[in-house]
């Protein structure tokens, strides 16, 4: 029995999960600051997209600092002893939906993202190729 992974360990592998997730949403409050500085705010749309961004970087940099405090807390339970469950609950129809619920989701979000990087790097190129790659 002692073989059997734990709750923790699960809370601690799981962990990982939301700890990128945060450092994706804080990628992304980067990239809308210093999308920021590109902007002419001499002109009233440009002061507006500003407005905009500056507030999406504030929500998102919090966002991220909260799912990273919270994958770090996940991380911390590796060592929590096993509690007794009780099997049938367990097995119950409602907790096999739930991590259906929770599977699909990640598949989703594995769809989007491939989506989202190979619109991504399509970006990449097109930023190098007007003189943004590196020198």
């Amino acid at each position: 029995m002692k073989n059997e992974p734990t709750c923790g360990q699960g809370l601690a592998e799981y962990s990982v999960l939301p700890a990128n997730v945060g450092e994706l949403i804080s990628s992304l409050a980067e990239i809308l600051e210093l999308h920021m500085k590109a902007l002419d705010l001499t002109d009233e749309n440009s002061k507006k997209e500003h407005a905009a961004y500056l507030e999406l970087s504030h929500e998102y940099r919090k966002i991220a600092t909260e799912l990273q405090a919270t994958a770090r807390q996940m991380a911390g339970y590796q060592d929590l002893p096993m509690g007794r469950h009780d099997q049938k609950v367990m097995a119950s129809p409602t907790i096999r939906e739930a991590f259906e619920k929770f599977v699909t989701r990640e598949q989703e979000l594995e769809g989007l993202l491939q989506n989202r990087i190979d619109e991504d790097r399509r970006m990449l190129i097109e930023m190098a190729g007007a003189g943004g790659g590196r020198s």
